[in-house]
């Protein structure tokens, strides 16, 4: 069983929007959550779909499911206090979902909707072959760490070097254990899966994404989606035999 659990637990502070959270934000005539997850509903190795909202906007998604007639979508759950328990409620229902069955997890941020099939696809088939699949994106420029202090530590070798992107994929069993491993720990705030089995000395494989698999996370990010899918669109009327 493959399941997709999605995350829109945020509140999209950096979009400075104020009426609605960013994910509930429209783009042509379609919020960018609906935008997300019409991707995993139209995907024939996707069974089930978890969406952790954040509380007070459950009623609205459930809205927008019917009106967008995304029917994959079992359990709608509430965000918690930070990303690592939003996601941990998360994983809970697709457990619940899941029951005595195998079953692989695909974590996804709602705000992340310019992903496509292949990608989906190279997830679950990079689980079934290692047991963890990290999306991420090539690095184009040249990364610094930096100390305290503000001056240069090092400069790791850009070929060497990825960004973690989403979606974080594992088998289900796998990143719940991690999960209630981290918070046995007193552990609730990593940053995202990737960090918390990394941590946990999890080897973990990658599989690159497209380019335009950005998070909309600022508004800048949000005329950047808007631009890709205008090239998209251009591209169908303009493209040659």
């Amino acid at each position: 069983m493959n399941i997709a659990v999605i995350f829109a637990g945020g509140v999209g502070s950096r979009m400075h929007s104020k009426q609605r959270p960013k994910q509930f934000l429209e783009m042509y005539n379609k919020p960018i959550i609906i935008h997300t997850l019409e991707h995993f509903e139209c995907h024939p190795m996707i069974d089930a779909i978890v969406v952790v909202c954040v509380e007070g906007w459950m009623d609205y998604l459930r809205e927008l499911l019917y009106k967008f007639r995304i029917e994959k979508v079992q359990k709608i759950v509430p965000g918690g206090a930070t990303g690592q328990l939003s996601i941990y409620n998360g994983l809970c229902a697709a457990k619940e979902l899941a029951g005595q069955q195998q079953a692989i997890v695909l974590i996804h941020d709602g705000v992340r909707p310019l992903i496509d099939d292949k990608l989906i696809t190279d997830n679950i088939h990079s689980v079934e072959k290692h047991g963890s699949a990290i999306t991420t994106a090539v690095v184009k420029e040249t990364v610094l760490v930096v100390k305290e202090d503000g001056s240069i530590d090092y400069v790791p070798s850009r070929s060497h070097s990825r960004i973690a992107k989403a979606p974080q994929s594992f088998y289900l069993e796998d990143i719940l254990a991690a999960h209630q491993r981290a918070l046995a720990e007193g552990q609730d705030n990593f940053i995202d899966s990737c960090t918390m089995m990394q941590h946990f000395g999890k080897r973990l494989y990658l599989v690159d994404g497209p380019d335009e698999n950005i998070k909309i996370t600022t508004p800048q990010d949000f005329y950047s989606m808007r631009a890709i899918l205008e090239a998209k669109e251009n591209a169908q009327i303009y493209e040659r035999d």
